[in-house]
């Protein structure tokens, strides 16, 4: 573990060092000790600064990145934030592709740094060219002079922490520390300050944060990659929808997945109850640690990692609007709970990308749907509704033999079963005739219309 400088010549000279400190309140019930690694301390306020410096050093003495170059990366916006602050300080510029799902906050940052950003769609898969990792790599491709950091596979990730965060952690507990807590997405953080902390007690307990829609946890379990797991979901920086080589889950001793709503809800508590302004990922860390209550007891000390800070979710979990929208602030009344209980006996039906305009139809017509999601590889991806359908199907009516993802629109946005009526009826709009009620912990969904919630309010 380096030493800081009294005065640092450059601000990278700042990254790493970062403070620990208790959790009380949130705590009080819980039977071990918590500590968390507050990680907003950086100078990119992101613990990605410690890999995004390392995977650069490393590019350099490889003579993968040269002087002048471009450095060019898919990030959810802290990665990103790191390079940037990095290319600053050394001279190079930057391109970063990221998603439509990331906060505006985290964008305009990476724009203050003079990085250049290209958002693409979140519900493609990452072999699809329009996702943020093809676009990334085509972006290599095609620029001269570049090298892609590739977070995900690049060892340099996990060997930051290696070298950094778990010497850190071991040193500041005093070697104390029985189990250690991260949210997980790359894999870096997890693998990196696991493996070593695994190297100096091998009982230490490690726990990743999974979310719902990622394919983390049930890999873990059972060595199947299922793309049924994998749907949209709003938590940031944790999950993915496929394997990073970063991800060692031999180190990794269990997953837990949380819920975007209770992701978001903890992470205002954070911030209230704590006084610490923590990101989205410190949220699903510290619900995830409070449903896995029974696995602790007195004199066990927990490190719980927090990436991020508050500040980038500004417009999001920290927002009251955007929280009624989502369906994630506590209302009284209907819930989509009480919508879908005439439903529970009747099951998703979903159709294929490659299923033909006139198959669809004809499901469409059997079950007496106005719209109904399209799938791909078991992923929802999309959605047709009856009147583009039918629109088509009368003036090109050689069109009935086309797969249907030529006339399919977006997908159904997802809500928590949890969610009040009054926030599922803002999310119906012309654009999304439906939504997609899902119980993340009973592995259920339904479709929700307009007529549903009249019916349910008359």
């Amino acid at each position: 573990m380096k030493t800081k400088k009294r005065i640092g010549d450059t601000v990278l000279d700042l990254i790493g060092d970062t403070p620990m400190v208790r959790i009380n309140r949130i705590t009080k019930d819980f039977p071990a000790t918590v500590v968390v690694k507050i990680e907003t301390t950086n100078p990119g306020n992101s613990i990605k600064d410690r890999m995004a410096l390392k995977m650069i050093e490393d590019a350099e003495a490889s003579g993968k990145l040269l002087p002048g170059g471009t450095i060019i990366e898919g990030t959810s916006g802290n990665t990103g934030m790191g390079l940037a602050i990095a290319a600053v300080i050394k001279g190079y510029k930057c391109i970063f592709t990221t998603t439509d799902k990331q906060s505006k906050e985290k964008v305009d940052a990476l724009r203050a740094f003079g990085a250049e950003v290209i958002v693409c769609p979140t519900d493609v898969d990452p072999e699809d060219p329009r996702s943020y990792y093809s676009v990334s790599s085509r972006l290599e491709r095609e620029t001269p002079n570049s090298w892609k950091a590739n977070q995900y596979d690049n060892p340099s990730n996990a060997q930051a922490h290696y070298e950094q965060t778990g010497p850190e952690i071991w040193e500041q507990t005093e070697g104390k520390i029985t189990h250690l807590v991260v949210g997980v997405g790359t894999g870096g953080t997890i693998t990196g300050t696991g493996k070593y902390l695994k190297e100096q007690n091998p009982n230490i307990k490690v726990f990743g944060i999974d979310t719902y829609g990622s394919v983390f946890k049930k890999y873990k379990e059972t060595g199947i990659f299922d793309k049924n797991e994998i749907y949209p979901y709003i938590t940031e920086g944790i999950g993915e929808d496929f394997l990073p080589q970063n991800v060692d889950f031999s180190v990794i001793d269990h997953f837990e997945k949380v819920t975007d709503k209770d992701a978001a809800i903890m992470t205002r508590r954070i911030s209230r109850e704590e006084g610490i302004f923590a990101g989205n990922s410190a949220g699903s860390a510290m619900a995830g640690l409070l449903q896995m209550k029974d696995q602790f007891k007195a004199g066990d000390l927990v490190v719980v990692i927090f990436h991020d800070h508050g500040t980038r979710y500004l417009g999001k979990m920290f927002n009251d609007d955007w929280m009624r929208k989502k369906g994630f602030l506590e209302r009284a009344g209907l819930t989509a709970r009480d919508l879908v209980a005439n439903k529970r006996t009747v099951p998703l039906v979903t159709v294929s990308t490659t299923d033909t305009i006139a198959h669809v139809a004809q499901v469409m017509t059997a079950h007496d749907f106005s719209q109904i999601p399209v799938t791909a590889n078991g992923r929802i991806v999309g959605s047709v509704n009856e009147a583009k359908l039918y629109a088509k199907m009368v003036h090109e009516p050689a069109s009935r033999t086309q797969p249907v993802e030529s006339v399919m629109q977006g997908a159904f946005p997802f809500l928590d079963i949890t969610a009040g009526v009054d926030a599922l009826a803002l999310m119906l709009t012309p654009e999304n005739p439906a939504v997609l009620v899902r119980d993340f912990k009973t592995d259920e969904t339904w479709v929700i219309t307009r007529s549903d919630v009249i019916q349910a309010l008359s």
